[in-house]
């Protein structure tokens, strides 16, 4: 347990010699005391002990102490410090969310609009060394936040963004174009776009197919999510009797979709509820992930110096106090 304290470690054993040694010095001690005989030592019982009769055993002490301080200098004591140099490839990531009309679907709880903003952010909650962007659209699109690390402000920003923000339709072309915009002068090693949506690009002077060609001129690759069940799904209307719910198709160009992950080199996914779609973002997430190396250095600072030191000092005080003041004679 002491090869990262002490470069030779293996002399700190010594150490269980010291009460061995402390013994023999002691007995050694004993047997060099002169023995007087007196027909009554009452005489001597209300004589006071002097200071050199309590420290008769401290040059021992001393020396035990000198013979301790200069193992552990033997042992060689380190102190170590830790240096890491991490390399990373990083990933430049644009978020691209549907706010259309039919987002509010309920078929995903509470609707596919929150769902979708939910597992976003704990997809944001699992990345750490990639700038993220946020883009929304419908008819039109424009950009929520730019490419960023700071995850909370980000995460804030998602929060505040809802249906009604732009006037309805399903821009996908135009999305892709703004996220292609946002990518298109980035650095980064990889650059990555997470299209969501759940219908039919309708709006928008730029069709999905040929901003996705555009996309492949700067290296983007695109993942496309297409959510909502199959068949029908409940979608609220306001009613002069209040909310009500009624069953609307749901109309999801899977084929374009599909096509448009496959010129990037991404991937088409399908996701009909929560739980799909929180394994579709996982999926993507172990998908775009850098690999990172981290470099380990460590240097190493001798301190047996002062340790030899301090033996030294244990041992000339010892060697001093039992030639002067505390000196036995005979």
């Amino acid at each position: 347990m002491f090869d990262d304290k002490f470069a030779n470690p293996l002399f700190l054993w010594l150490l269980l010699l010291l009460p061995a040694i402390g013994y023999y010095l002691w007995r050694r001690r004993a047997k060099m005391d002169v023995v007087l005989q007196f027909s009554s030592l009452q005489v001597f019982g209300k004589i006071p002990g002097t200071l050199r009769e309590r420290m008769r055993y401290f040059p021992a002490g001393l020396r035990i102490l000198a013979i301790a301080l200069f193992i552990i200098a033997l042992a060689r004591p380190q102190s170590i410090s830790d240096k890491q140099n991490i390399s990373t490839e990083g990933i430049d990531i644009v978020l691209e969310l549907d706010l259309s009309g039919s987002m509010l679907a309920e078929d995903f709880i509470p609707n596919r609009i929150e769902a979708a903003k939910q597992v976003a952010s704990e997809f944001i909650d699992g990345r750490s060394n990639d700038r993220i962007g946020l883009v929304v659209f419908s008819a039109e699109s424009f950009t929520q936040c730019p490419l960023t690390t700071d995850y909370p402000v980000l995460k804030s920003l998602l929060r505040e963004v809802k249906n009604g923000m732009i006037a309805d339709g399903t821009a996908i072309g135009l999305a892709i174009a703004n996220g292609v915009n946002r990518l298109k002068d980035s650095k980064a090693k990889s650059k990555v776009m997470i299209l969501l949506t759940d219908g039919v690009n309708n709006r928008g002077e730029i069709d999905p197919i040929t901003a996705a060609r555009i996309a492949t001129t700067y290296n983007i690759r695109i993942y496309t999510v297409g959510v909502g069940a199959r068949g029908e799904a409940p979608y609220p209307v306001q009613t002069m009797f209040g909310i009500r719910r009624q069953m609307i198709p749901v109309d999801l160009d899977e084929k374009v979709l599909t096509q448009v992950a496959e010129m990037t080199g991404g991937k088409y996914f399908r996701a009909t509820d929560n739980q799909k779609l929180k394994a579709i973002y996982k999926e993507i997430d172990q998908l775009e992930r850098t690999k990172i190396e981290v470099f380990a250095y460590k240097r190493y600072s001798e301190l047996f110096g002062g340790w030899l030191f301090a033996g030294l000092a244990a041992f000339l005080l010892e060697m001093i106090l039992s030639n002067t003041l505390l000196r036995k004679n005979p």
